[in-house]
């Protein structure tokens, strides 16, 4: 399994919107996608633009090419690209070792 991570700045005061929107874009969008096995968004305490979006993926080809290279991201970036102060930093992790409990 992969584990993208997007390091995502928004627009100031556009909190409440982006949550919205994000939480619709997975639901609707991703959701959709070959590969994708789950999501979380966590929105930062001390910089309330900035939220950390961790999307669990069976393959980086699932999300690289699938998703990415597919109609759906197209789908997804007019529904959230609009609140980007910057584009995203997506990077692609493995896992090493894990907590019984998570």
């Amino acid at each position: 399994m992969i584990l993208e991570i997007a390091d995502i700045r928004i627009q100031p005061g556009r909190q409440a919107e982006f949550e919205e929107a994000i939480t619709r874009a997975l639901r609707t969008v991703a959701s959709r996608a070959k590969g994708m096995q789950g999501y979380k968004v966590n929105k930062c305490i001390e910089t309330p633009e900035r939220f950390v979006l961790q999307i669990f993926w069976d393959t980086l080809e699932d999300h690289t090419v699938g998703f990415r290279q597919g109609p759906l991201f197209t789908e997804w970036r007019a529904i959230i690209g609009p609140f980007f102060a910057q584009p995203p930093l997506v990077e692609h992790f493995e896992l090493v070792t894990k907590s019984d409990g998570a």
